[in-house]
């Protein structure tokens, strides 16, 4: 690919691109974060109720991503040589681009479900690794990516290999992909509910629906990501919810009434 007028190759783009676009579409919402009317959660339940602070979070996300970088760049080796060939030649059919984008998302979804769902229900994994996540109540965007460096391995690493040979998309194809993975998780974990944001008119997986699994009575719920809810609805982990209106402005995600009885 010609960039500038220098030639960069798809396999660095595919391994940079996602790392350049989680800190840019972070900074967006942290440069949002002051929007009051649209937060899930005030600034001051975002100080109180966190449980590690915003270093902590940047030099964990940065270590995720330097293991993804690795794997990404080993992945790329091992497959680049046998595929070129044939990638080049299909690369450029939109129905293949489609199919390759749709197979993908719905095997990173179900990595993702299963994965995440059992290092819930397994005590020793949930204290050992997947809580490190749940340090962050009130969740923001940059802190997307922080988790433990096994689960970040087990959950997302591995789960984005898996989506791209499964779909046998090319690492150009990958670029746009793993992209478009990117800012999708990094919104679910923005803390905001913005008027006219795409990934609320298309997703029912959402910012609100994520941050309902982030509080306590919605940690058993919930699990899917990051693009559909439907195995949480076939498997009964879905907690319905309401977006209502804060009295100190913004809005909160309320369980519906069955779940509050609960």
């Amino acid at each position: 690919m010609m960039m500038m007028g220098f030639s960069v190759s798809d396999e660095l783009l595919g391994t940079v691109a996602p790392i350049v676009v989680y800190w840019l579409y972070s900074g967006i919402y942290v440069a949002l974060s002051s929007l009051e009317s649209y937060r899930l959660h005030s600034k001051a339940e975002e100080e109180e109720k966190n449980l590690v602070s915003k270093s902590t979070v940047v030099k964990g996300v940065l270590l995720q991503q330097l293991v993804q970088a690795v794997v990404a760049i080993i992945l790329f080796t091992a497959t680049g040589s046998d595929a070129e060939e044939a990638d080049k030649a299909r690369e450029f059919s939109l129905l293949v681009l489609i199919r390759q984008f749709v197979v993908a998302m719905m095997v990173l979804d179900t990595w993702q479900y299963f994965m995440h769902r059992y290092m819930h229900h397994n005590k020793f994994l949930y204290k050992h690794i997947h809580s490190q996540h749940h340090r962050l109540i009130v969740p923001y965007a940059y802190g997307a990516l922080y988790n433990h460096p096994v689960e970040g391995l087990i959950l997302d690493t591995v789960g984005g290999a898996l989506s791209f040979l499964i779909s046998g998309m090319s690492p150009r194809t990958s670029i746009f992909f793993f992209s478009f993975a990117t800012i999708k998780t990094v919104d679910d974990h923005c803390g905001l509910c913005l008027p006219g944001n795409l990934f609320h008119v298309v997703f029912k997986n959402n910012s609100a629906y994520h941050d309902v699994h982030h509080q306590l009575y919605g940690s058993k719920y919930n699990f899917s990501q990051p693009f559909f809810s439907m195995w949480d609805r076939i498997l009964g982990t879905y907690m319905p919810y309401s977006l209502e209106k804060r009295e100190d402005g913004g809005f909160e995600a309320r369980p519906t009434k069955e779940f509050k009885d609960d």
